[in-house]
C-alpha cells in the first residue's frame, strides 16, 4: 500500500502533465506543495504563477517561479488552477479550507479556465460535511456568525488561526451537506462572512484521484 506522500507525489506528477504554458494558479496545502515541486521542473514552459496564500507564494519564489498578482493577469490567461481538497464528491463539489486559505483559493479558482483538484482516494465522499466546514469571518462578526451557523444545524468552533486577510475562521462541525450549492450561498449571505469552504458554485473540472492502483482521472460530466 502506498504512503500518503507517495500518493500525493503521484497525483502531483499527473497534474504537471496539464501544464502547457500560460499562467498557473497554485493552491495551498501539502498536496499543492508536491505540485510546486513538479511545477519547478517545467517552469521554463510557463509565464508565472498566481498563489492562493503567502506560504505558497514563498514556496514558488524559492523554486525560482515568478509570482504574479491576480489583478495584473488578463482574463483567459490563467490556464489552470491546481489545488487539493479536504472532501470532494462525484459531482466535483468540494469542501476546502483546512489550511485556512479558502478565500484566496476561491478567488483564484473563479478566474481560472480549468480547476484541477488533486487528492487521494480517502477524500472522495458521498456527502460533504464529515470534515468541519471552514467559514472565514470578520473579527467583529465572529459571535453573530456563530449564532447564525448554529441555526443552520452546525456547531462552530473558533480556530486558533488568523488568515492572510487578517480574519478569523470558524470550523463548523456536525453538518450533513446534501445541497452544497444552496448551502454555500446561504452561508455567504450571513453578514460578516467573507466566504466559506464549499466550492460548489464553481466546482472542479477535473479530479485527479490518487489510489493504490494509480491515478484515476475523473471529469465533470
Amino acid at each position: 500500500m502506498a504512503s500518503q506522500d507517495e500518493l500525493k507525489q503521484a497525483v502531483a506528477k499527473k497534474a504537471a502533465e496539464y501544464v502547457k504554458g500560460g499562467i498557473i494558479g497554485v493552491g495551498t496545502g501539502s498536496t499543492a506543495n508536491f505540485f510546486i515541486e513538479e511545477l519547478a521542473k517545467v517552469k521554463s514552459k510557463i509565464d508565472g504563477a498566481v498563489a492562493s496564500s503567502e506560504a505558497t507564494a514563498q514556496r514558488l519564489r524559492n523554486h525560482g517561479i515568478e509570482v504574479l498578482d491576480l489583478n495584473d493577469v488578463s482574463p483567459g490567461d490563467l490556464e489552470i488552477y491546481v489545488d487539493g481538497a479536504d472532501e470532494i464528491t462525484e459531482h466535483m463539489h468540494m469542501l476546502k479550507g483546512g489550511g485556512g486559505a479558502l478565500t484566496r483559493e476561491k478567488i483564484v479558482a473563479a478566474v481560472a479556465q480549468k480547476f484541477i483538484c488533486i487528492c487521494d482516494q480517502t477524500k472522495l465522499v458521498p456527502v460533504l460535511g464529515k470534515f468541519p466546514l471552514p467559514v472565514e469571518v470578520l473579527p467583529m462578526a465572529r459571535s453573530h456568525v456563530a449564532r447564525e451557523l448554529v441555526k443552520l444545524g452546525g456547531q462552530p468552533k473558533l480556530r486558533d488561526f488568523t488568515t492572510d486577510n487578517g480574519n478569523l475562521i470558524l470550523d463548523v462541525h456536525g453538518l450533513t451537506i446534501l445541497n452544497p450549492v444552496e448551502m454555500e450561498a446561504q452561508i455567504n449571505q450571513i453578514v460578516g462572512v467573507v466566504t466559506n469552504g464549499l466550492f460548489a458554485a464553481r466546482p472542479a473540472n477535473v479530479l485527479l484521484l490518487a489510489t493504490d492502483d494509480g491515478v484515476k482521472t475523473i471529469t465533470k460530466s
